[in-house]
């Protein structure tokens, strides 16, 4: 079994006991105070019920439902009265309801995977366990009264659960994928001053509302967040939206015959790979991707066509110059600045350019040589493609870079790309 499966079946079993755990103690011991429990349930299954599609990027997909649970796991009191429930009741009600808002969505075939649920279980186990007990032997009150002091400890807590998660979230991904630990983990921090900022501060204030004001004050308090959610959703809508017309227009070369089909997305997929394995993350990912999608759009200028649209086996003066026309063209689409950037220096000296161009360069040309084949498809040829970069790495290609994409090749490459293990 590969580690990484170890991992990921490691955080499922540890949610699942501690799920069970809290369902046969709920059943055992009886529901403390069913108005809280019901209220924080269906709060979080609503929140559940309107998540969006998990979208590259997207860490929250369901604000809403992560804020309740942690609110209800750091909830003392309800209208000035002290509660009694307990760490494993709240993840009892946590689970169920997550399952509860879940469910609707399995049943449409668009179901979250189960990373979301084991990870908002142990979440939430984690932050009801570093308050409830110390709120119900009562050093919280004794020490820190119910003004502002208070009110800082709920956001320290919320802050280490989100950094916990944060760990978490990046671990399962490295178990998946392979990537480096270092550049996810930098992914899920810059998540945390996103909708991670607005998740733990709601769920601050839904556990001191309800403590001031009673249940009524949940609804209320949701509200922001509802609205935050939403625009999320559009700007996610908005980036999707790029991203398709800039795969619309990386299409275009092989409309018009310039490039052979599938080219731009193979080496889209497998320079963000690459530079998943370099360490890049967040916007210079999207930039690398957006530049290796149109990376041959210089090739719509030529009067005469490349044949079988290798550019990766012209003369060097000949490849700049389509690169430098591409990045003409690209710079008249209205994409940023960085990415036609990219697209004009990735025929240039190694030594010259920036790293997205280096991984832009050494990934087309592999593409090219190894002729787009198909996994398990003529493997020589492609192991003679990787030994052809690594031959033209004193100038033309980073030895860092062909290293990683044959690294990254070996361990099954990325979708709709060959897969070798390089001798």
């Amino acid at each position: 079994m590969r580690p990484g499966a170890v991992t990921v079946g490691a955080v499922y079993t540890a949610a699942l006991l501690l799920g069970l755990a809290g369902f046969g103690s709920t059943l055992w011991y009886g529901l403390d105070e069913p108005g809280n429990a019901l209220a924080f349930g269906a709060l979080i299954a609503v929140g559940e019920l309107g998540r969006w599609g998990a979208a590259p990027g997207e860490r929250e997909p369901a604000p809403l439902a992560a804020a309740g649970s942690l609110a209800y796991a750091l909830l003392g009191a309800s209208a000035g009265t002290a509660t009694t429930h307990g760490v494993l009741q709240i993840v009892a009600v946590v689970v169920a309801a997550c399952l509860a808002g879940i469910v609707p969505h399995i049943a449409l075939g668009r179901g979250p995977r189960p990373d979301h649920l084991a990870r908002r279980v142990l979440t939430v186990g984690f932050a009801a366990l570093c308050f409830q007990p110390l709120y119900n032997s009562g050093a919280v009150v004794r020490h820190l009264g119910q003004g502002p002091p208070y009110a800082l400890f709920l956001l320290l807590l919320l802050v280490l659960t989100a950094l916990c998660d944060a760990v978490l979230a990046a671990l399962v991904l490295r178990a998946r994928t392979g990537f480096p630990y270092g550049s996810l983990l930098r992914d899920e921090l810059r998540a945390l001053l996103g909708i991670g900022s607005a998740v733990c501060a709601t769920g601050a204030v839904m556990a001191l509302g309800v403590a001031a004001a009673g249940l009524w004050a949940l609804p209320v308090l949701a509200v922001p967040l509802l609205l935050t959610q939403v625009s999320f959703q559009r700007y996610a809508a908005v980036r999707t939206v790029n991203r398709q017309t800039i795969a619309s227009l990386a299409r275009a070369t092989e409309i018009a015959g310039c490039t052979p089909p599938g080219h731009a997305h193979r080496v889209a997929a497998l320079s963000t790979a690459v530079g998943r394995e370099l360490g890049l993350s967040g916007t210079e990912l999207t930039v690398l991707e957006h530049a290796a999608l149109m990376h041959d759009i210089g090739q719509l200028s030529l009067v005469d066509p490349v044949a079988g649209g290798a550019t990766a086996l012209l003369p060097t003066e000949e490849q700049r110059r389509i690169a430098l026309l591409g990045g003409e063209v690209v710079r008249r689409t209205g994409v940023p600045a960085a990415v036609a950037l990219v697209v004009e220096r990735q025929a240039d000296p190694y030594r010259e350019q920036p790293l997205p161009a280096r991984i832009v360069r050494a990934v087309n040309a592999y593409d090219d040589l190894a002729g787009g084949l198909a996994d398990g498809e003529h493997a020589g040829a492609a192991l003679d493609a990787l030994e052809r970069l690594r031959l033209g790495t004193a100038r033309d290609y980073h030895p860092d870079v062909v290293e990683c994409l044959a690294r990254v090749l070996a361990r099954g490459g990325a979708p709709g790309v060959t897969s070798v293990v390089p001798g």
